[in-house]
């Protein structure tokens, strides 16, 4: 956590080894396993050190909006350590290793360290930009032209993580998840695939996605990472 809190806002020693000291807990979830659920009481905030999850809505008529997907090294639940119930529900995707931190022992660390609660500010900000990102995605884009977003957002998170390069990587998400993530239904989803690979965009296997052209999906997409904000990382 360390690290990434670093990446966000610069750490002194003193820093590091408050955030190195905090009592985490290390669980493993299984795919379909609920981190939390929508009306629980947050009790702790989690460090996703492998595997997926993602956060969703259930609505009224049973429909599920996934509202986001954490990668490796993502704080998963930052946003809940302030509020007294949770409005969503954080399920893992894949078999994930978790880090999870008692959240007033990380209030605490905060309101020693002015580093920190930087730091941790700042990773929520950059949470909501890519939430304003997904839903100008959902809301303003074609099926074509999201599915590419989506795939060169996770093509880059990934790469950004350390989980491999752009070109080549693993989504290890159904089509009906895939559809709960774009607002389409798990057919359009696979039409939309298809058409992808036939405009010689990229190339499937199973659930293995290889980027061909990538210039072209980016463009498709109208994908550009500058809502990701990396910058001060690469600074």
């Amino acid at each position: 956590m360390s690290d990434r809190l670093a990446a966000h806002y610069p750490q002194g020693p003193r820093e590091i080894a408050a955030l190195d000291d905090l009592d985490f807990i290390a669980r493993e979830f299984e795919p379909g396993q609920y981190l939390l659920r929508e009306g629980d009481r947050p009790k702790y905030c989690s460090f996703l050190k492998s595997g997926y999850v993602y956060r969703h809505k259930i609505v009224g008529d049973g429909g599920r909006q996934i509202v986001s997907i954490h990668v490796a090294g993502d704080l998963v639940d930052l946003q809940n350590i302030l509020l007294n119930e949770s409005d969503h529900n954080i399920q893992a995707l894949t078999i994930a290793a978790v880090l999870m931190v008692p959240i007033e022992d990380l209030i605490l660390v905060a309101t020693t360290h002015a580093s920190i609660a930087k730091a941790l500010w700042r990773e929520t900000l950059v949470e909501a930009s890519l939430m304003r990102e997904w839903v100008a995605n959902v809301g303003r884009r074609d099926a074509r032209s999201r599915t590419a977003h989506m795939l060169c957002e996770m093509a880059m998170r990934r790469e950004h993580a350390g989980l491999g390069p752009r070109e080549t990587f693993d989504l290890p998400m159904t089509q009906e998840q895939l559809g709960d993530t774009l607002g389409l239904t798990a057919v359009h989803v696979n039409r939309t695939l298809k058409a992808l690979e036939t405009d010689g965009l990229i190339t499937r296997n199973k659930r293995s996605v290889t980027v061909a052209d990538w210039r072209g999906l980016q463009q498709v997409g109208d994908f550009t990472s500058g809502y990701l904000h990396w910058e001060r990382e690469t600074a």
